[in-house]
């Protein structure tokens, strides 16, 4: 079964230093149908501008995912970190039993990124960090795991059995992936358009499936993706 869900149909805030589209409940957004999908409980899309962002505030039980599009995102926590994330690199940040963390835009121009948060496979877990640099190379035409529960092919770490790839897919480029029995996939469209399993999709759409045995991601027109692999669970 495929679920398709259109950009304009999520949730949005603007806050005037930050415009924000939700995929799922969030904040003051409520919404029953998009509660979580298995474990991924949180797709944010975010635009903040220069000089502002989220100052210090609690986490805990919860992997937290950042994958910056355009601009960078200064990260400071209680961990003792304090980096910068560009564009191509992927941050993971466990909060486990607590973690205090600020994110802001310190450049000139306006960060776009998204903003990911997976339920763990247990709370409790010891607060953690990672960052890691995945170049367009690795992502064109073809499907890279950024992310995995045991940190396969150089992946991030995720403390959950999910496996989450990132492609570019252009003109005669095509991607696929098979889908293992009981398990879920859903596709984010980061930005372009191209069409999943035969449907067209475009920036800020999400393609759900359940039961099925591939996805395949084609007829691309700058299309980058996310593809969540996820346990199927209520």
């Amino acid at each position: 079964m495929i679920t398709l869900r259109r950009s304009e149909d999520r949730g949005h805030a603007n806050h005037g230093w930050l415009d924000s589209h939700h995929s799922f409940s969030f904040a003051d957004y409520r919404d029953d149908d998009h509660v979580h999908f298995g474990p991924l409980r949180v797709i944010n899309e975010d635009r903040i501008e220069a000089g502002t962002g989220f100052g210090a505030h609690p986490h805990r039980d919860m992997e937290i995912i950042s994958y910056v599009l355009e601009g960078e995102l200064a990260h400071e926590d209680s961990m003792g970190n304090k980096v910068v994330i560009r564009p191509g690199e992927v941050q993971r940040m466990s909060a486990g039993t607590g973690v205090v963390h600020s994110e802001r835009n310190n450049a000139n121009g306006k960060t776009h990124f998204l903003q990911i948060w997976v339920i763990p496979e247990r709370a409790g877990l010891a607060p953690g960090y990672e960052q890691k640099e995945f170049p367009d190379s690795d992502k064109r035409g073809r499907l890279r795991l950024v992310g995995s529960r045991d940190g396969a092919e150089g992946s991030v770490v995720v403390h959950q059995d999910i496996r989450l790839y990132a492609g570019l897919i252009d003109g005669a480029e095509e991607a696929s992936l098979g889908i293992a029995d009981g398990r879920i996939v859903y596709v984010h469209v980061v930005r372009g358009a191209l069409e999943v399993n035969g449907t067209a999709v475009r920036a800020g759409d999400a393609v759900m499936m359940r039961s099925e045995s591939a996805v395949k991601l084609d007829h691309g027109d700058h299309a980058e993706v996310l593809v969540f692999d996820l346990p199927a669970f209520d």
